[in-house]
């Protein structure tokens, strides 16, 4: 295991979440790899079914069981674990009940689907255990059996929900088994040893949807982590030109002049034609940059740790997967 310092030392589970479209998974994927790096082992757990981790690491759809995935920079392992609420909920009951053999029967007539529509906190709450009881879990030698857990967790809409098990199992129960098992599972989504990081793009909903999550997670008592800002695009222009583009300052004869001397045109007509559609497309670029540093205004209000990772041209594969990990370790994140 190798030592770390990093902007979340102590840490040992890491909540993702943001909105829909932001890359929260392949985000979560890129935690766990940089996490890992140096000699760790790192559970990247999903719950919402989507078989995403199997997608972002180009494999097969992922059982329920914990299996290596991917081999971290400078040493590490990966494994990775898709949570099935049926598989969870046979877990619960053999652990509380000793009734594992019955409830693969009940199982057979929809008692999952029963229990949780009933009781939706109930669903939340056995995945959410499963994933606690990850970071928890002990080999043999009395050390950890997993050096951090990262959750590809619900999106920023529903994470208070899905995290707050005590609440959500209030009115369920007030005493016994489950009572008992959310509690055990508050005692780690509410300590410090858990931090709740939001992904988000730099456009005004995930933005707006990721400074309300947080205040949210204040309000409900949960641990905030930090914000990465995903797909960020370099601009590939000076301030000046974009400034004068935003002002509608820009002259296009100017740029009609630079194609003639560049010896792209001969300054004539198709030289104005070409030097209009550029000088459009600047100014949607100064626009863009505008706003793109209105949002990062926004999210420094939030007062919380910032990651931006870069947007990939040729998408995300398993070695752009790579890129952002080691731009996750640069920036001090893991």
């Amino acid at each position: 295991m190798r030592a770390r310092d990093t902007d979340w030392d102590g840490v040992r589970l890491h909540v993702v979440t943001g909105k829909g479209g932001t890359g929260k998974t392949t985000v979560a994927a890129a935690l766990a790899l940089a996490l890992a790096a140096g000699g760790d082992k790192v559970l990247l757990v999903e719950v919402e079914g989507r078989q995403g981790i199997s997608q972002v690491f180009d494999l097969p759809p992922l059982p329920y069981e914990e299996r290596k995935i991917a081999v971290a920079p400078d040493g590490g392992d990966v494994y990775a674990l898709a949570i099935d609420p049926e598989e969870a909920m046979l877990e619960y009951l053999e652990m509380f009940y000793g009734m594992r053999r019955a409830g693969r029967a009940l199982t057979k007539i929809g008692i999952v689907d029963f229990a949780t529509t009933i009781a939706p906190g109930f669903r939340d709450v056995l995945v959410t255990g499963k994933t606690s009881e990850a970071v928890r879990r002990r080999g043999k030698d009395g050390r950890r059996v997993y050096d951090a857990v990262v959750l590809d967790a619900p999106p920023t809409g529903r994470i208070v929900r899905f995290l707050n098990v005590t609440n959500e199992v209030a009115g369920l129960a007030r005493v016994g088994p489950i009572k008992n098992h959310a509690d055990l599972v508050n005692g780690v989504v509410s300590s410090p040893e858990t931090a709740v990081h939001f992904v988000t793009l730099l456009e005004e909903m995930p933005v707006q949807e990721t400074l309300d999550g947080l205040g949210e997670l204040r309000t409900a008592g949960l641990p905030p982590g930090g914000i990465f800002i995903n797909m960020v695009r370099e601009s590939l222009l000076p301030d000046s030109v974009l400034e004068a583009a935003a002002e509608s300052r820009f002259d296009p004869a100017e740029l009609v002049l630079g194609l003639k001397a560049a010896g792209l045109t001969d300054g004539g007509s198709a030289a104005v034609t070409v030097a209009e559609a550029l000088t459009e497309e600047i100014a949607e670029h100064a626009r863009r940059t505008e706003l793109e540093r209105d949002e990062r205004l926004a999210l420094e209000g939030a007062a919380r740790p910032r990651y931006e990772l870069p947007l990939l041209a040729d998408g995300v594969d398993l070695s752009g997967l790579y890129e952002l990990a080691e731009s996750i370790r640069t920036q001090g994140a893991a």
